[in-house]
Parts: structure tokens; C-alpha cells; sequence
């Protein structure tokens, strides 16, 4: 969840961990921090309470002077967003810094123990008992690594963690046990730079290596040491990282969420480059990875995912039966690996992880790695930790993706999700060649849909000018649609701070529809297709109870005028490709009401692009 980078070469540190904490600071925006060390002196800490700008302005003529250091951005778990808890943290006597992501579970019981020995302790985090314990190492005559190692075998969770002090003048330790965000090291010319992601380094190096589970790392400018924790040394070989340059720029537009919307068109068809022959009208992309006697023996299906990631998994879960006929299953990742799933070398765990980081999905695709499942991993950034478990990996290829709220990467993750279902059902036998020809030459209009989907946004204004005073929405689907409601509902949660609830409309009847009145707005989708006529009768029932409902249908609908107090028009697709289309309405309402209710767009309250802690 926080970001992690450090700097240590022949350059000023403090610019270079400011710009890389700029490009980290999605992961969190509770408060930042750098620790420089100063040459044959001190370690001097800067860090605020806030967003980066705070930090940024705190250094603004009193830079740091060094030439080795480390940044931190923090997402609060342990301690109110304060100066005091922000990192990077220190021992008693200020000669160990350490920046912190993950959650160490058992810090209370270390907490309590170093306080018997004497350590003070300045923060209510639970980050501040690791620089105590380097500290302990220290003095009793460990070297910094050694000292770091022990400290890392003490530790329960998943925690990355990163390191410099006064004895080891050009020395930066870091280490990472189980999930809690990747340490990515680049290599310069007499320089070496350290993140959480791989963004962050692009500007300077593209000559990476990773760290993996249990390993740590000592850099100097000249290079890279990797050990186990226990002092094992390891050898590990750098690789040459994908060039991504991407603007960051908003452009024109107000905030990066909105420029991200209006990119979906170009980005789903990005997503479809290469995975689609018109000419024979099939799905066969060289980058699925299943063999067709791997694809063959496959007889369950389960997806898994997190929040907007989860609803793809749940459509994704619909696109496989009907395709490749094919049972299939979606599950919240967390919850997956608190069951002990049935599952074997015959399932097929597909799991949807934009960053290719988060936490409780690569804890659920380890488990299923340990029950030897065939693993697909569809993410938008190759060379995450998702990637280098899953046995193969689905680009999303939405591009560099700022706002905090996923947009492009949902769109960018169904339409993926859509022909690798149509490529199980092809290479299965199960998708006739009619209705495959009839779904490309859909899917093949798509980006132009999307495109015009985005371009009016005046509805989403008016809406927004009549909703955006209220507390409470219901979102209802049904069928591919219902897991769209969710997304829907989760949208406006996120950054618009308003309660919501997505259900499926033959629940409403079960509960929700006590809350009906003129207080609760409804948003239905309601496009034409197998439930339209159910979702029709569906809005009735919330008009009788005089609910207000805002439609999201098919253009050209007539009949929607008689349940419908409010209607989104969306152009006609196959219903197959409905919730792709439906996701835009979900992301514009949701945008325009957190805009009238003067709501941090890009950087949500209390949220981060990358949950890599539990």
C-alpha cells in the first residue's frame, strides 16, 4: 500500500526521492518522508502529514544534503495520518532510518519487549518497532545487513522494508517477506536506485531485478548483494524492464480519473491488438499460454479478485459457461484463502490484480499454486509479483493508470476476459463459428461505442447537480449486468463518499426494498437483452413504491419511458458486451457527483492504487 524508494550514487539524493515519490504517491497519501544521510554526520529526516505537496514544500530551500536516502508515502494502518507517525522512522539515537510497507503483525509483542530493554518509542505505528530492532542487532556487533537480516526473521506478515545508517555510510539493506508490495532494484552507472514499483525507476534505469520472498539486498553505487534473511547469499541476475512512456500529463483534462474515462476507447483496443483474427473470425492470441490439451482437461474455472477486479471476475465467470461451457466460480481472493478450496490440477484459477501487487491475490494464487492448479494472471503490469507466479499471464494493456478509482483497467480487464472465454469455447468446441463471427464483428465496433459513450458528458452534470445532496443509492442488474451495478456502487462509494449498495434485481424484493422511498435513488441497468423484461418489471416495483430511478438502456428504448425517471442512453451492442459498455455511465455518474460534492477525485480519502497489505 505506502511507496518505497531510495537513491545511493554521486548525486544529490533528496531530488531523486522526491521525483520518485511523486510516482509512488497513488499508494498513499496520508503523509510522506525522506531521510537523507548527511556525509560523516547525521541522517536528516523531513516528513508531513498529508499529500506530497506538504513535504515538498517543507523541503523547499533546506534540501537535504547527501547522497544517499530513502522515501516513503504513506497509507495509513497503524497510527492516525500524523508527522510523528509518518516515515521514515528511527532508533533512539538517530543512527538507523527505515521506511516501512505491510503490517507487522506481531509488533505489540516486540513493542512491549524492546520497551523492557529501554528503546523509547515516538509513534503509535507498528513500522517503528523495526529500526529498534536493527538498533539491538547493532549493538550487540551484528554488521548493518546482518543486523537487518535478524530483524527480518523476527517479523510476522508481509512487510518490505528498507534501510540506511550512520555505519554504512553508502549502504542501503532492504528486504521483503511475503506480499506486502514488491522491491524493484535498478542498476546505474555507479548508482542504484530502490522502489516499490517499476514507474518509479523508468525515468533513470531500465536495468532491473526483483526481490522475492525471504530475500533482502545490500546496495552500494557500485551494485547489488542478495541474501536470504539468514545471511545465505543468493545470486540474482538484472533484466532488462519494458519501456512504458505514458504520459502522466492530465492534459486538458481536470483530473486524471476523467482523462482515464475518455482513454477507454484507445485502451480496449490496445487490449484487443493481437488477440484477434477477423479474417478466420477466432480468438488466438500467442500470448494465452494454454496448450489446447491443457485447455482440454480444464474442468472448473475459478476467478479471483479484489473490488473493481472482482466484479471482472464475476463477469468474466458468466463469459466462461456460456462460451466454453466450462463450470465456473468467482470468489473474493481474500476469502479464498481463508477456505481450504477444492481445487487441482484440472482447475484453472484466473486472477484479476491490476497492479499485479495486491496482497490477499497473491496470497490466494500461492495457495493455489501449493494445490497445483494452472494458474492465469491478467494484470496491466508485467514483471509484478502476480506475474512471476501465475503460470501464464493476460496483459491488460490499458497504459499507466493514476487515478485511484479503476476505470480503463476494468474496461481493459473484461474485454480481456471476453475473448479469453471465447478462446476456451473455440479451442473447445463449444462456441459455434456463427455466433463467434457474430461476437468479433461486435467486439470490433466496440472501441467506436465507447467512444461515443464518453463524448456526452452534460447528462452526467445534470444528474450529478440533482443527486449529489443525497446519502444512499441502490444499483440493480441482473445476469452480466449485476456485477455492473456492484461496480457502479463501488464507484460512487470511492470518491464520492455516499453510501451505495449494488444488487441483483430479483433480490431487491428480499430486503432492500423497504428502503424504497423518494430519498433512495435507483440506478437500473436495464439494456436490451435475455433480462431486459425482468429488469422492466423490476423498475416498476420501485416506482410503485415511489423510488426515483435513473435508468442506465439501450437507445432508441421506448418502453423505458414508462418506469424510468431519469435515462442514460447507451448505443446497442450485443448484450454479451453490455457490462463493457455499461461500465462508462457507472464511471461518469459517479465522477460528476464526487465533482458537486467537492471530493478529492484522484486521491479518495482513506484509499490507495495498490492494496498490498491485508
Amino acid at each position: 500500500m505506502c511507496g518505497i524508494v531510495g537513491y545511493t550514487g554521486s548525486k544529490q539524493a533528496s531530488p531523486i526521492l522526491l521525483d520518485g515519490l511523486s510516482r509512488l504517491e497513488h499508494r498513499g497519501y496520508d503523509s510522506a518522508g525522506i531521510a537523507v544521510l548527511k556525509p560523516g554526520d547525521s541522517i536528516d529526516i523531513f516528513k508531513a502529514e498529508g499529500k506530497l505537496h506538504t513535504l515538498k514544500k517543507k523541503v523547499d530551500g533546506n534540501e537535504p544534503i547527501g547522497e544517499i536516502g530513502v522515501g516513503h508515502t504513506r497509507w495509513a494502518t497503524h497510527g492516525t495520518p500524523t508527522d510523528k507517525n509518518a516515515h521514515p522512522h528511527t532508533d533512539c539515537s538517530g543512527n538507523v532510518a527505515v521506511v516501512h510497507n505491510g503490517i507487522v503483525e506481531n509488533y505489540l509483542e516486540l513493542r512491549a519487549s524492546l520497551e523492557n530493554e529501554g528503546h523509547k518509542f515516538l509513534s503509535q505505528t507498528d513500522s517503528e518497532c523495526i529500526p529498534h530492532l536493527i538498533e539491538k542487532y547493532l549493538l550487540e556487533g551484528y554488521a548493518l545487513t546482518d543486523a537487518v537480516g535478524k530483524t527480518a526473521q523476527l517479523l510476522r506478515g508481509a512487510n518490505a522494508v528498507s534501510v540506511i545508517s550512520r555505519q554504512q555510510a553508502d549502504n542501503i539493506v532492504a528486504f521483503r517477506l511475503g506480499n506486502a508490495g514488491g522491491i524493484v532494484l535498478g542498476y546505474g552507472e555507479q548508482e542504484m536506485f530502490l522502489s516499490s514499483d517499476l514507474p518509479a525507476l523508468l525515468p533513470y534505469t531500465r536495468k532491473i531485478a526483483y526481490l522475492s520472498d525471504g530475500e533482502m539486498v545490500s546496495i552500494t553505487p557500485a551494485g547489488a548483494s542478495y541474501y536470504l534473511t539468514d545471511g545465505t547469499s543468493v545470486s540474482k541476475a538484472p533484466s532488462i524492464a519494458p519501456s512504458d512512456t505514458v504520459t502522466a500529463a492530465k492534459g486538458d483534462y481536470s483530473h486524471f480519473m476523467l482523462k482515464e474515462i475518455h482513454e477507454q476507447p484507445e485502451a480496449v483496443i490496445s487490449a484487443m491488438r493481437g488477440r484477434i483474427s477477423f479474417d478466420s473470425n477466432t480468438v488466438d492470441g500467442a500470448d494465452f499460454g494454454l496448450t489446447d490439451v491443457q485447455i482440454s482437461k480444464i474442468n472448473r474455472v475459478v476467478l479471483l479478485g479484489m473490488g473493481t477486479s472482482l466484479h471482472a471476475a464475476m463477469v468474466g465467470r458468466l463469459w466462461i459457461e456460456s462460451f466454453a461451457r466450462i463450470p465456473a466460480e468467482s470468489d473474493n481472493s481474500s476469502e479464498f484463502r481463508y477456505r481450504d478450496p477444492v481445487i487441482d490440477q484440472n482447475t484453472l484459477v484466473i486472477s484479476i490484480t491490476q497492479s499485479g501487487e495486491t496482497a490477499d491475490t497473491l496470497s490466494a494464487m500461492e495457495l493455489a499454486a501449493e494445490k497445483g492448479a494452472y494458474q492465469v494472471a491478467i494484470t496491466n503490469y508485467d514483471g509484478t509479483q502476480a506475474t512471476r507466479i501465475a503460470d501464464s499471464t493476460l496483459l491488460m494493456k490499458a497504459g499507466i493508470e493514476i487515478g485511484v478509482a479503476a476505470t480503463k483497467t476494468f474496461t481493459c480487464s473484461l474485454i480481456t476476459l471476453f475473448l479469453f472465454a471465447m478462446h476456451l469455447g473455440q479451442k473447445r468446441g463449444t462456441l459455434e463459428r456463427e455466433k463467434a463471427a457474430t461476437l468479433l464483428k461486435e467486439v470490433a465496433l466496440l472501441p467506436e461505442l465507447l467512444g461515443k459513450t464518453v463524448v456526452d458528458t452534460t447528462q452526467y452534470e445534470k444528474l450529478a447537480e440533482q443527486f449529489f445532496q443525497y446519502s444512499d443509492f441502490l444499483y440493480l442488474g441482473r445476469g452480466v449486468n449485476f456485477p455492473l451495478a456492484m461496480e457502479g456502487a463501488l464507484k460512487l462509494k470511492e470518491i464520492s463518499y455516499i453510501h451505495a449498495e449494488g444488487y441483483p434485481g430479483g433480490e431487491m424484493k428480499h430486503g432492500p426494498i423497504s428502503l424504497i422511498d423518494e430519498n433512495m435513488p435507483i440506478v437500473a441497468l436495464m439494456p436490451v437483452g435475455p433480462r431486459y423484461e425482468k429488469m422492466l418489471s423490476t423498475a416498476s416495483e420501485v416506482k410503485a413504491r415511489g423510488g426515483t430511478i435513473i435508468a442506465v438502456a439501450t437507445e432508441n428504448d421506448n418502453s423505458i419511458a414508462t418506469v424510468a425517471d431519469h435515462t442514460i442512453q447507451l448505443p446497442s451492442t450485443a448484450h454479451e458486451l453490455n457490462p463493457i459498455l455499461s461500465a462508462i455511465p457507472m464511471q461518469l455518474l459517479a465522477y460528476y457527483i464526487a465533482i458537486r460534492r467537492g471530493c478529492d477525485i484522484d486521491q479518495p480519502r482513506n484509499l490507495a492504487k495498490s492494496v498490498t497489505v491485508e
